[in-house]
């Protein structure tokens, strides 16, 4: 196994196809696949499954993948500490869920980013699993994860098992997200079984420590049974999310308050439904020896003013 054996397992995992990756890393696919199959070889593991639309990492080449990408990580750092003397940028690398009042935390810290000297910033909007991989596995210094307040002890039972530190940032009623010309964005507040003729939106990868992905699903639910909405798209990008929303006007999602300025830039409201009395918290995490950067603190300054102007 050596270095290039990793980039190769890497890019396969971004692109999802032996054709994609050879063309990106200027080799050819039986160059590339001979190479798959003698890391395969040599770890005693299958990295990858081939399917009828695509690669995809089996779980134990996620977990592979997550250790090759520190070690990538760590030697471009290297290289780049001692090329012409350069000094180390600024590492900021945070995963979260797609929230957009963090998205406009983030625009305003960046705006106010000090920019006379280098800096490496990381920015990920993704599920609770990943963000929690990626800090044990890809050395992101921080995570913000999303759960149900049902699942408290579950959640932190697991940051103690790996060693998290966990403190709570924000709590909310989850609101409905629509768009201004949606049939019921005059109503401003809602049943359940108002939402039953219109598309549902969500996010298509909840996740519980311990508890299966069908268990998690049917308790995210919101709903009774005769209300729940029948027509979903699941979905993995907030950007996705918004174009839906103002452009496809009987679509709806749950989700976390958004500042007023998005609401406008798409075109959108939000509303309460009183039936929905869930509670959800926002938690941020980070390994319990790492000491919070100048950087990290600016970020989470930003973070606390934005999510004060919800109120």
């Amino acid at each position: 196994m050596n270095l290039l054996h990793l980039k190769y397992a890497v890019e396969i995992a971004e692109t999802n196809s032996m054709t994609k990756a050879a063309e990106r890393l200027y080799t050819s696919q039986p160059n590339l696949s001979r190479a798959i199959r003698e890391l395969e070889d040599t770890l005693g593991v299958t990295l990858f499954k081939r399917t009828p639309k695509g690669i995809y990492p089996t779980p134990e080449g996620d977990e592979f993948l997550g250790y090759a990408r520190k070690v990538l990580t760590q030697v471009d750092e290297i290289e780049s500490m001692y090329q012409k003397g350069d000094k180390p940028a600024r590492q900021f690398s945070i995963s979260v869920p797609r929230a957009s009042y963090i998205c406009c935390a983030f625009t305003e810290f960046i705006k106010k980013l000090d920019r006379t000297s280098s800096a490496e910033l990381t920015f990920r909007e993704t599920s609770a699993q990943r963000a929690i991989s990626n800090m044990l596995n890809a050395d992101y210094k921080l995570g913000i994860v999303r759960y149900q307040s049902i699942y408290e002890k579950n959640y932190k039972e697991m940051f103690r098992e790996k060693e998290l530190a966990f403190e709570v940032i924000y709590e909310f009623t989850p609101v409905l997200l629509m768009s201004a010309k949606h049939p019921l964005a005059e109503k401003n507040e809602l049943s359940i079984r108002d939402l039953t003729p219109f598309v549902e939106l969500g996010h298509a990868d909840p996740y519980v420590p311990s508890l299966s992905m069908s268990t998690v699903r049917k308790n995210e639910a919101i709903g009774a049974a005769d209300g729940k909405a029948d027509k979903h798209i699941y979905l993995f990008e907030r950007g996705s999310q918004m174009d839906l929303l103002s452009e496809v006007s009987d679509t709806y999602i749950w989700g976390s308050p958004v500042p007023k300025r998005m609401l406008e830039r798409y075109l959108l409201v939000q509303r309460t439904c009183a039936e929905n009395d869930r509670k959800y918290r926002d938690v941020l995490i980070y390994k319990q020896d790492y000491r919070l950067s100048p950087i990290d603190k600016a970020f989470l300054d930003e973070l606390t003013k934005i999510k004060r102007s919800l109120f």
